[in-house]
């Protein structure tokens, strides 16, 4: 587990927001080179591929890359920077928060926070994101020399160890799917498949999915298997139709997923005596999976999700046991796969 976890914290650091995937997408790049073969597309979705290049099954496995963040929409008279969601943002745990502004330069920064004692209605009261600001520290003259509308913020945080196998980050979501891929990759590395298989990190999840539109219509897999995180058990939660930490993969079922490759997963999950939550959704699933399964003229789609605690905020929470049986769960399945 410790190189799993060093795994992610390293994924973790790179930053990526949705449209700035670059950094994040070189950092995957560098894990994957060795056993596959990689290349970045124009949106700047990494791809990755391995196998048998001439199987006549062609499967493809997404996660996606990018983050949620926010973004400079301007600078007020005291140079303060005013600002916009990138992504699924949560207005509740901004304010306070440390920031790293990517700017002309990289700035910290704080986003600002109005004591409760002046605050109208005390502390239940949490302005929209649109009308709160970023503090770097500099007057007006000398933050438009830095900084401008367009630029991207992220939380400022590190990578921790929590107890046992659980670790904490910012970007978890989808970081964790995206090293499920790669430690596939490894455990399936000098084996001889039957399929072809493109590992598609895909960019713009958070805001509406394009780079895994693109990235499937490009690879005309014949399959897929997308892995994001999903919601796990915590304080406040309703325990109906939810992961649990340390409970292994959530095996997706929905209209829109394929049933017979649903079967076959959690088959696999019992044959190999990996923990599973069945995860039952009655319309779409809010992933990429939803693109995906209706590329082209279709692509058979399912979809194993990794439970996951506090959902876009600076301190998501995995248990990395279930990140490597997502990892054995897929290495299981494609090698049967044609």
């Amino acid at each position: 587990m410790k190189e799993l976890e060093q795994l992610m914290f390293r994924l973790c650091k790179a930053p990526g927001i949705s449209g700035g995937e670059r950094l994040a997408a070189k950092v995957v790049a560098a894990e994957l080179s060795d056993i596959a073969k990689v290349k970045i597309d124009r949106m700047g979705s990494l791809t990755a591929e391995f196998g048998n290049p001439k199987a006549k099954e062609h499967v493809l496995l997404d996660a996606h890359l990018d983050q949620i963040g926010l973004v400079v929409t301007g600078i007020d008279e005291n140079g303060f920077l005013k600002v916009g969601r990138c992504g699924g943002m949560d207005a509740r745990v901004l304010p306070g928060s440390a920031v790293t502004v990517y700017g002309k330069e990289t700035l910290c920064g704080v986003v600002c926070c109005t004591p409760p004692h002046l605050q109208e209605g005390g502390e239940d009261q949490v302005p929209p994101v649109d009308k709160m600001s970023v503090d770097i520290g500099l007057p007006h003259d000398e933050v438009e020399k830095v900084v401008f509308p367009g630029d991207r913020i992220l939380f400022h945080t590190q990578p921790k160890r929590l107890l046992g196998t659980r670790v904490s980050a910012a970007g978890l979501d989808d970081r964790a799917g995206v090293a499920a891929f790669i430690r596939c990759a490894q455990i399936l590395s000098g084996e001889k498949l039957s399929c072809r298989v493109t590992i598609l990190c895909s960019v713009q999840e958070e805001v509406g999915g394009a780079g895994a539109k693109t990235g499937a219509f490009s690879a005309e897999p014949t399959q897929a298997i997308a892995t994001d995180v999903s919601f796990a058990s915590q304080p406040g939660v309703r325990p109906v139709n939810i992961g649990k930490l340390g409970g292994g993969p959530m095996i997706g079922i929905a209209p829109v997923l394929n049933r017979k490759m649903t079967d076959r997963l959690i088959a696999l999950a019992k044959e190999k005596k990996l923990p599973f939550t069945r995860e039952v959704m009655g319309g779409d699933t809010g992933t990429n999976s939803d693109d995906i399964a209706t590329s082209r003229g279709g692509v058979m789609t399912g979809l194993v999700s990794i439970p996951l605690r506090y959902m876009h905020t600076p301190a998501e929470v995995i248990d990395l046991k279930d990140v490597e049986n997502t990892a054995q769960l897929i290495a299981a399945y494609l090698r049967e796969v044609g």
